[in-house]
């Protein structure tokens, strides 16, 4: 067997990115000790926004009103594809019960956590396909109070489309607010919010770091990089799809890699020689970030056997795996990395980022091999219970005692000896000494 690389990315630079870091750290700091001021200082100084934080109830009503009804119906029928899908992601969950030993009972419970921080990203794109992500996934969960935010832009605000997609999907409250001093604001629950349990959504490499440093404190989806997607093709593939497939992704950003894995190289070959092409027939900015990204992040690889091709792929782990390739159910059986997978060339990793209904919040960089994406899971905690009965708790209580003291933990050990019976007669005793003083 055999891996021939057609074409490999550049090497990223093995640098760290304090400058990014520091300035995360000031702006959490400066917030935790400034509050809503400190908050609302950096909306006006980053973003050029001097309207209200907090969207009310009748601007919320108006922005939804100025959103034409067929993209009402689309985002409709996205949001009721992703709530299905999460509602069956739900229907996997249940609390149990056992009998450990006789007398022994112990279970598990399911309870949501009680808020939610949905980040939205604006930028560049408008994302309105995150805040039905996240928000639906939240609220199909049972999380009580929902927290949605997303960048302004001057002058507008939070475009309608996201507005409406935020009030469809159920939040609680709405922030004109974006970058760190969003993160910040819904982890501290400012503007009339609850401080967030969780935190969720993708965002830059600021909001990023904000996470990250707020993980602990607060739970948070993952640490996502830049997304990331790879296409397994074999002799059955249509090269203009696989390239146009490559090529969507590639428009994320610059920094955002795609790859090919094919076992047959002459179609390796026919999809390379049509990717330029397709990058310049692209508007900008979606055009130069493809460019950037094919150029210096995109690698090609032919393998000689489908099992070789499938442990490159595992190798890699993508956030998306699109298998276009005869005999999927081998594919889907085989795979074993990835955050989410596209079967046959019927399917688009774009259906999926958009409108199919699984969840595109996935893991990136390789996080595959041990994560999945977002879900419904992820607002849920499953908490463990136990109830013991006397008996059972004489035959734990001697076990206990005798493991405690072998490890030197005195203390554990003596309260599981008040766990033990023990004769009636010194039980008796006990109570006459009592009684005497």
């Amino acid at each position: 067997m055999a891996i021939t690389y057609l074409k490999k990315a550049t090497p990223r630079p093995v640098t760290e990115n304090t400058q990014i870091r520091d300035i995360v750290r000031d702006m959490l700091s400066t917030i935790a000790a400034g509050g809503e001021d400190a908050a609302r200082d950096y909306a006006q100084k980053l973003d050029g926004w001097e309207g209200d934080i907090v969207l009310s109830a009748q601007d919320r009503a108006a922005a939804c009103a100025r959103v034409p009804q067929q993209t009402k119906d689309d985002i409709t029928f996205a949001q009721s594809n992703i709530q299905r899908f999460a509602q069956a992601q739900m229907s996997t969950i249940s609390d149990c019960e056992i009998e450990i030993i006789p007398g022994l009972t112990a279970g598990q419970k399911q309870i949501p956590v009680s808020s939610a921080g949905c980040y939205v990203p604006g930028g560049r794109y408008s994302h309105i396909a995150s805040a039905l992500m996240t928000i639906t996934t939240a609220k199909v969960a049972g999380v009580k109070h929902i927290t949605a935010i997303s960048p302004t832009r001057p002058g507008l605000g939070i475009p309608d489309p996201i507005i409406y997609a935020m009030d469809l999907c159920g939040a609680d409250l709405i922030l004109n607010l974006g970058g760190v001093q969003g993160i910040a604001a819904m982890a501290q629950g400012l503007f009339g919010g609850k401080p967030a349990d969780i935190l969720v959504g993708p965002g830059n490499a600021f909001v990023a770091e904000a996470k990250r440093m707020l993980f602990g404190e607060i739970g948070i989806d993952m640490l996502a990089g830049p997304t990331d997607s790879l296409v397994i093709a074999d002799h059955t593939a249509d090269a203009d799809i696989v390239a146009w497939d490559l090529v969507s992704q590639a428009e994320h950003g610059s920094d955002s890699p795609v790859w090919l894995v094919a076992t047959d190289q002459a179609l390796a070959k026919a999809v390379m020689t049509k990717v330029d092409a397709m990058i310049d027939s692209l508007p900008d900015p979606n055009s130069s970030a493809a460019r950037i990204a094919w150029d210096e992040r995109a690698e090609v690889v032919v393998c000689d056997t489908r099992e070789e091709a499938a442990q490159v792929c595992d190798r890699y782990a993508p956030e998306h795996l699109h298998v276009q390739c005869a005999d999927l159910d081998w594919w889907l059986t085989s795979l074993t990395a990835y955050g989410s997978l596209f079967l046959g060339q019927n399917t688009t990793v774009a259906f999926g980022d958009k409108t199919s209904g699984p969840n595109h919040v996935l893991p990136t960089s390789g996080a595959a091999r041990y994560t999945g994406g977002l879900s419904v899971h992820k607002f849920t905690k499953t908490v463990t219970w136990q109830r013991c009965d006397a008996d059972a708790s004489h035959e734990l209580g001697l076990r206990t005692a005798r493991i405690s003291r072998i490890e030197g933990m005195e203390g554990h050990a003596r309260a599981a000896d008040l766990r033990i019976k023990r004769p009636v007669e010194a039980v008796l005793d006990q109570g006459v000494d009592k009684a005497l003083g």
